[in-house]
């Protein structure tokens, strides 16, 4: 059996993670199971491993998982998700955009300064890390809110609770594609960007890591519309330096 996890659920939805180990165990003959990690966006320093003792096999991380996990674990780099979002023009990237709500008067990240700040986890490159290299510190903000996911993060704008959060670019089209209304409801004051998208990972022992890595990248051919229905349009090959 293969063991997939995801960091990424619910901001990318869990059909998208089921659809990769649907083409998987087609593509391998072997039972695929997902699991989802909703509490972090990927293991740091001092977190539980899953793929250092073979609890997990593939794994969907946030990009500074990548060296901690690379130091704890032998684990290697697969196709990555390239996203329809025009912006990415192609690649395997994605952004972060800073959203507040529409008819707040806040125009650029620079008037933040003193409000209220949410974030999907600690662990996460858009929610977080993007944050501190543009804010300086936590200081920036007069208050911090822990949203739990990106959906959560724009939760809390709409309903004023914050005044602003950092939202995965692909988590926040498609929020917007089954809500066309929020366009009209949140502004983007800016975008910060672009990153090498969320890694995808395995373990070097898994014995079908070529098989798995033939399928990703023949995913456009083989689900090409479910991919487009949430939000891509296959995968490509990366970088490990990207993340390093």
């Amino acid at each position: 059996m293969l063991k997939l996890i995801s960091y990424l659920a619910p901001s990318i939805p869990n059909d998208f993670f089921s659809l990769v180990a649907h083409r998987i165990e087609a593509a391998t003959g072997v039972p695929t199971v997902v699991a989802f990690e909703t509490r972090i966006s990927g293991p740091l320093e001092g977190d539980d491993d899953p793929f250092a003792d073979g609890r997990a096999d593939i794994g969907f991380i946030c990009s500074p998982s990548f060296p901690v996990l690379r130091r704890h674990s032998l684990i290697e780099l697969l196709p990555l998700p390239v996203p329809l979002d025009a912006r990415a023009e192609g690649r395997p990237v994605y952004f972060a955009d800073v959203v507040v709500r529409a008819a707040s008067p806040f125009r650029t990240f620079d008037d933040l300064r003193g409000k209220r700040w949410g974030f999907n986890d600690r662990n996460s490159k858009s929610g977080w890390f993007s944050m501190l290299e543009r804010a300086g510190s936590e200081d920036f903000f007069a208050r911090l809110l822990h949203s739990g996911s990106h959906l959560g993060s724009l939760e809390l704008v709409l309903s004023g609770v914050i005044d602003a959060a950092a939202i995965d670019s692909n988590a926040l089209l498609l929020r917007q594609r089954l809500d066309p209304s929020l366009r009209e409801q949140l502004r983007v004051v800016e975008t910060w960007g672009p990153f090498p998208i969320q890694p995808v990972i395995v373990r070097k022992d898994v014995a079908m890591k070529e098989q798995i890595a033939d399928a990703l990248l023949a995913m456009h051919e083989t689900d090409g519309a479910a991919l487009a229905e949430l939000g891509f349009a296959g995968f490509a090959v990366g970088s490990e330096e990207s993340y390093l």
